[in-house]
């Protein structure tokens, strides 16, 4: 999509701070971070949330955890712990509506419920 900003930064057409990149998905520091340690892994392929996903979508699921379990262990946060997260539509907080998940972690997250 030409408007999407995940779309623009996988296509280099915006700047980020890249922190993995292979032919199915980003990962990049977010710009605004809830945690001392806060990356996006956005797939490359445009889809607006999980609802949006197809059957042939599946293993993209699977390999964008693989890449944020990678992450964590490359960056050091594997050990203490990490959250991965993925808001889906308004009311649980999406605001940017291209499928991304949020790796947060680097100090204590608390629980969540």
């Amino acid at each position: 999509m030409s408007d999407c900003i995940f779309c623009k930064i996988a296509n280099k057409e915006i700047p980020s701070q890249m922190v993995y990149e292979d032919d199915l998905v980003i990962a990049f520091k977010d710009i605004a971070p809830q945690a001392d340690i806060h990356i996006l892994v956005v797939p490359r392929k445009h889809l607006v949330n999980l609802s949006d996903m197809e059957e042939g979508d599946k293993e993209l699921i699977g390999h964008i955890h693989y890449v944020a379990s990678k992450i964590a262990r490359e960056i050091g946060i594997a050990e203490s712990g990490f959250r991965i997260v993925s808001n889906h539509n308004t009311d649980a907080g999406q605001v940017v509506f291209h499928l991304h998940f949020h790796i947060l972690g680097g100090n204590s997250l608390g629980k969540f419920w």
